[in-house]
């Protein structure tokens, strides 16, 4: 790695973290929840309307790429996440935050499908699932910080400036305003794109090799999980403990602190242990997760679950991503934008676990969950590189 690149993954990094914005999702649907008086169904609307645009943009985005470079294309998702977070500082009314979340989420594709290939073209092939994961870890620094920003603001701390719980919209946009500003003076060398550009139907036509229709399907499943968890997490301890929101959110900032520390420390155990046994060991974490979450009634029991789908679910992300980018070297544009439309997977699962949460309570929305985990049981043979 040459001293441009080096000095490049300084913005890079920050990109993460703004990355990491999408993730006040789960935190801020249920303090609108609160507000409004919705229905589980109707607040799960908001995560599943973030990660919805997934779908549209994500194949797009890996097709603009190819045109504009991949520095410009997280350029152009900082743009459209910074508009977002500005928005709800006028108002937290249903129709606002349906503007503002969709904006996030479109932001959070773009930025998703072109930052990934952005870090393989800065560091190279080598360690990239190794430094995938550290992007995770600082992209998860940015999701636990949510919540606490959240109750700071909830509990009246600034009502001058009538901003509550959404002061943590806020304090990201002015970070993505120096996100954007660090990465647009810092010169990154790309490749140039060979040849014609692929059509939709050749990206598409990937999904026919097994191995990316299948790390499709595993990203779907690890999202679908977390953003349910950071959703949901909250609402079990309401329902079994009694707690209050405020009280409650603690969960969210708990899940997303292990899964900070298992993006860490991640970044070591891909150096020194084979991928496929770290893999199958995080699997079987969230699996006794899924455990605990649903039959646990105790703060304690319920505490040890959300920590361990933090960590387990913490490094599915980076080695799934990193099989399926590595097994077609010469698409790897357009392979990043099919995975990333994986993350369609946060629309799916908490539409699901909110009808199960409203009819069997949030036990039925774990078991949503649990399909999700027993799907990357099956993965744990593909996990080659």
């Amino acid at each position: 790695m040459n001293k441009v690149n080096k000095l490049a993954l300084i913005p890079v990094m920050l990109c993460f973290f703004s990355m990491g914005f999408v993730d006040l999702v789960g935190i801020a649907s249920n303090y609108v929840k609160a507000d409004l008086g919705l229905t589980d169904a109707t607040a799960n609307i908001f995560p599943s309307l973030v990660f919805f645009w997934f779908l549209i943009f994500s194949v797009p985005t890996g097709m603009l790429m190819n045109k504009i470079g991949r520095k410009n294309t997280v350029l152009l998702s900082l743009g459209v996440t910074v508009l977002s977070l500005f928005i709800p500082l006028f108002g937290n009314s249903f129709e606002i935050m349906l503007v503002a979340f969709s904006l996030l989420g479109i932001g959070n594709a773009l930025m998703q499908t072109s930052l990934n290939p952005l870090v393989q073209t800065v560091i190279g092939g080598d360690n990239l699932a190794s430094m995938l994961t550290f992007g995770q870890f600082v992209k998860a620094i940015a999701s636990f910080l949510a919540p606490y920003l959240a109750m700071w603001g909830a509990v009246g701390l600034l009502p001058s400036f009538g901003l509550d719980w959404r002061v943590l919209f806020a304090i990201y946009f002015v970070v993505g305003i120096l996100a954007t500003v660090l990465l647009g003076v810092t010169p990154i060398d790309e490749a140039r794109v060979e040849g014609k550009a692929s059509t939709f139907a050749e990206c598409f036509k990937l999904l026919g090799k097994p191995i990316v229709l299948l790390s499709f399907l595993g990203i779907m499943c690890h999202v679908g999980i977390d953003v349910g968890t950071n959703t949901t997490a909250p609402k079990i301890l309401m329902e079994r403990l009694g707690m209050t929101l405020n009280e409650a959110a603690f969960a969210t900032s708990l899940y997303f602190i292990f899964r900070t520390i298992g993006s860490l420390t991640g970044t070591f155990f891909l150096r020194v242990m084979q991928q496929r046994t770290f893999f199958v060991i995080s699997v079987v974490m969230m699996a006794l997760s899924m455990i605990g979450m649903f039959v646990g009634t105790s703060k304690l029991v319920l505490y040890v679950a959300i920590a361990l789908v933090g960590y387990g679910n913490s490094n599915i992300f980076p080695i799934v991503f990193s099989e399926a980018l590595l097994s077609v070297p010469d698409k790897q544009n357009e392979v990043s934008g099919l995975m990333i439309m994986g993350l369609f997977g946060g629309t799916v699962f908490p539409l699901l676990m909110g009808f199960a949460g409203d009819a069997f309570g949030q036990a039925g929305a774990v078991l949503v969950m649990a399909v999700g985990v027993v799907y990357l049981f099956t993965y744990i043979s593909k996990v080659k590189h």
